[in-house]
């Protein structure tokens, strides 16, 4: 029987990005999940410097093909799955011509974000939870990791308002030390207004930095892991002070790991077992 049904979306997965600590940590907690008998899927971006044929990767059909529209504008949804062999787990990937097979990198040499970070950031968090709906998948746990899937627990708001397919779904943001100094675009809160974004909404995303981008995240999710001792003070400061569940940061990879785990049930509780 299944210990639950857990959605990963990660911005960085090793061995198809370079090793870092947060690229292990998008790769060794979905694993160790899957391996204490819970479901899982994994989605993160097909960002241009992920090999195709290094990786092996293939359009699933089934789930491609929609368009989603960001700064009115309509942008191809297209989902390519590759595997972890050694783990036996997928990962889906989220791609778009125009956002990420032709682009550049999201931050440059100098720091400085590329025009359009702002619509890939909306892309990519929007297309992986429509994503998610077409598979007709409702996790019980979205356990999401660096900024680039930091609108998740927003459009995870927007989509249930519209028709509940998420109800009682429990979200998680790792912070980590993935910081930049750049702001977004200045028109952003008003591309999420088309997106259905409230005044509150608005509020927290105008003038969207790292540091605001992040805090956001903390203030529409339910818990909070730090992956990092670099972490800012700032955020674990407001994760408390929001009174969300915090995970504290473990060198000890095995019981960090367990103790993540530990995180989903308590707060999906019961849930986890429908």
């Amino acid at each position: 029987m299944s210990k639950g049904r857990i959605l990963f979306v990660n911005q960085e997965i090793v061995p198809f990005t370079d090793e870092t600590a947060n690229a292990r940590f998008g790769r060794y907690v979905p694993q160790y999940a899957q391996e204490h008998g819970r479901e899982i899927r994994v989605f993160m971006p097909r960002f241009n410097t992920i090999s195709e044929r290094k990786n092996q990767l293939h359009e699933v059909i089934r789930l491609s093909g929609m368009n989603l529209i960001v700064n009115n504008c309509d942008h191809q949804l297209i989902i390519k799955v590759g595997s972890i062999s050694s783990a036996r787990m997928q990962t889906y990937f989220i791609d778009n011509e125009e956002y990420f097979t032709k682009n550049g990198p999201l931050i440059d040499d100098k720091g400085k974000l590329c025009p359009d970070a702002d619509e890939r950031l909306m892309f990519f968090c929007r297309g992986t939870l429509e994503a998610v709906r077409k598979l007709a998948w409702r996790p019980h746990v979205v356990h999401f990791s660096g900024w680039f899937s930091g609108l998740i627990p927003f459009y995870l708001r927007r989509i249930n308002k519209d028709n509940a397919f998420f109800n009682g779904t429990k979200c998680v943001v790792t912070l980590t030390d993935d910081n930049f100094a750049d702001k977004f675009n200045s028109e952003i809160d008003k591309k999420l207004k088309n997106d259905g974004a409230t005044a509150k909404d608005q509020r927290l995303y105008e003038n969207l930095d790292y540091m605001s981008l992040m805090k956001a995240a903390i203030s529409y999710s339910n818990g909070v892991v730090i992956s990092s001792p670099n972490v800012s003070q700032e955020l674990i400061d407001y994760a408390y002070e929001m009174k969300r569940t915090v995970l504290e940061y473990d060198s000890n990879e095995a019981i960090f790991y367990e103790k993540i785990n530990e995180m989903y049930d308590t707060l999906a509780g019961a849930n986890m077992e429908n």
